[in-house]
């Protein structure tokens, strides 16, 4: 990990909070947030438990929880493309997520995105098939200025356990799964009573933010991708798609 890394880490993990705005978008309080930690000053989004709407089908107070969830997950497959997310005690509003904020250009998304940056959306589908995701609309892939690197946000929604994923990205439905994405899933047991190096501390890392039966879950999806090695298609008995789309 780089220094500027270890910095932000810690910085996200320690530093003082300061809100600074409110992002309108969104049924849930989400705030952007200047963190002040050892002279240095940088941005993050904070996402407080008590602003989360109440849903029928997802535990109340979790959707932090489940943003840092996905940063692990993300992680330890290799993948890196959820922001660095803690969650926080002390936040303004209480406890919440804190995530690494990206620069892009919020008109970039999804639906606007060059043949080319479609391209790259493989890895993408296969985390939210993976993570259960039931909300990834064109808007929660970004792309980062500069760098071109493409980041994925908004993970509240995902790790429920039964069958939610609601997603834009279907372009690969029917297509098999490249063997190399598949490679890191192998990895992980195909139940938490068998678990053992890495994947023992993947799965010890989200005790907190997940409940045993969501554990469970994500790893026999795992499985279910394994064996079946091919994108699926829509599923046609509900609804497979966000709303709104963007």
């Amino acid at each position: 990990m780089s220094t500027a890394q270890t910095d932000l880490q810690a910085a996200l993990r320690k530093g003082e909070l300061e809100l600074k705005g409110q992002f309108m978008l969104g049924s849930n309080y989400t705030f952007l947030v200047n963190v002040h930690h050892n002279g240095q000053d940088l941005q993050a989004v904070y996402k407080p438990s008590r602003g989360e709407q109440p849903l029928w089908d997802f535990p109340n107070n979790t959707l932090a929880h489940r943003e840092v969830a996905a940063y692990l997950v993300s992680q330890a497959l290799g993948w890196c493309f959820v922001p660095f997310t803690v969650l926080r005690p002390d936040g303004p509003y209480g406890p919440g997520s804190i995530q690494q904020y990206i620069e892009y250009d919020p008109n970039y998304h999804y639906f606007t995105f060059t043949d080319e940056d479609k391209a790259r959306l493989k890895p993408v589908m296969l985390f939210d098939l993976l993570c259960n995701n039931a909300d990834r609309k064109g808007s929660h892939v970004i792309i980062e200025e500069g760098t071109r690197k493409m980041w994925l946000i908004d993970h509240g929604l995902c790790f429920h356990e039964d069958d939610k994923l609601r997603t834009v990205i279907w372009d690969y439905a029917g297509e098999p799964i490249p063997d190399d994405l598949l490679e890191p899933l192998a990895h992980l047991p195909p139940d938490p009573s068998t678990v053992s190096g890495q994947a023992n501390n993947l799965l010890a890392d989200l005790q907190p933010y997940l409940s045993s039966r969501e554990i469970s879950a994500l790893l026999a999806r795992a499985k279910n991708l394994l064996s079946s090695r091919v994108f699926p298609y829509p599923p046609e008995h509900r609804r497979a798609f966000p709303y709104p789309p963007v």
